[in-house]
């Protein structure tokens, strides 16, 4: 299968425009930050950009960041705008055509940004495989991935190594496809419908088990979309399975807990965080608007406080009386279905 998809990323397409579903493209709703970003990206790299979410966390200035399946580099190149030239972007990709977009226009986006030498570095490689690259442990302050991981025949490996890559209290930050069902076995080795980003999907909740095996607790959901296949034929074939295209985010600190657990305690965001200075959305569930008391779980407190955005809250209470599981916790499908529902900003914890 890894064969199968270098050639349909490598030789098949050439564009966004041949693929044949929607399932690996992206919102066109873009922050004006971003969009201001992406004027900055050469024409030829956006052209062959396969992605399905936005991966442009909050707080990245002088961050050492590494993306998984980083294709023709337009992801690299956004991010490298954001982290500066202080910080450092490494994209690793196994597809060769892929990889000949990307460092033919290194020189080209160090010159647009104005920087004095590149900030981007890329890198012929698997992603089940990163320990092969020479890529220390504890190395990387983000880990972003944009529709990749689906792909991956071994995805345990993908988070695995990605736990081993990342700095305590770093995150891996990634869109990908997810399905509401296990997609079955016969379909899961068509090469159109694995390229299409489909037949790889992971059931979201085989996700949420892999991910806690891997060391990732509590993997909060950022945003998420229904995916429609707008294609008949492969629509006969598939369709009969949900897809979403989801954002989540998942911190690398040691001892979170497998629920929201209450403890009593709560955080104020203090603004400061550039492009968030009114509001700062850790997850579809805590939009934290600045200078408001906002009751958090204790794995909530955990990551703001042992992240890099702890400079920007004050924590108050302590570890001292637990209050019970959180309230408004559950395990049902966390994607949205149907009309979107309004975001509860008072203090929910997913």
């Amino acid at each position: 299968m890894k064969d199968s998809v270098k050639e349909y990323y490598g030789k098949i397409l050439n564009g966004s425009s041949d693929l044949q579903t929607n399932a690996c493209c992206t919102d066109t709703g873009l922050p004006d930050h971003l969009k201001l970003a992406m004027s900055n990206i050469h024409a030829e790299v956006t052209a062959r950009y396969y992605g399905c979410g936005l991966i442009a966390p909050q707080e990245l200035k002088g961050a050492r960041i590494l993306d998984l399946g980083s294709g023709s580099g337009r992801d690299c190149f956004l991010l490298a705008q954001f982290v500066g030239e202080d910080g450092y972007v490494v994209g690793v990709d196994m597809t060769e055509e892929q990889l000949e977009v990307a460092e033919r226009h290194i020189a080209w986006h160090r010159d647009r940004f104005g920087y004095e030498k590149s900030n981007v570095e890329f890198k012929l490689g698997h992603i089940e495989q990163l320990d092969q690259l020479g890529m220390e442990d504890n190395s990387f302050d983000i880990i972003v991935s944009n529709c990749v991981i689906n792909l991956s025949p071994d995805k345990e490996a993908v988070l695995r190594e990605a736990y081993r890559l990342l700095k305590p209290g770093g995150e891996l930050y990634f869109s990908d496809v997810y399905s509401d069902r296990r997609v079955p076995h016969e379909l899961l080795d068509d090469p159109l419908l694995y390229g299409e980003c489909l037949s790889g999907a992971l059931y979201w909740n085989d996700f949420l088990r892999l991910a806690s095996a891997t060391g990732f607790a509590d993997p909060r959901l950022v945003e998420d979309r229904p995916i429609t296949i707008d294609n008949p034929v492969i629509e006969q074939r598939i369709g009969h399975i949900d897809f979403y295209s989801a954002t989540y985010r998942l911190f690398k600190i040691e001892g979170l807990e497998s629920a929201c657990e209450d403890y009593g305690q709560a955080v104020v965001y203090k603004g400061g965080i550039q492009n968030s200075e009114q509001q700062f959305v850790l997850d579809n569930h805590h939009v934290i608007e600045k200078g408001r008391h906002f009751p958090v779980c204790g794995n909530t407190y955990r990551m703001l406080n042992e992240s890099r955005f702890q400079q920007y809250f004050e924590f108050y209470g302590n570890w001292d009386t637990h209050y019970g599981i959180f309230k408004d916790c559950g395990t049902v499908m966390p994607f949205k279905q149907g009309e979107s529902a309004q975001s509860d900003d008072t203090g929910a914890c997913c």
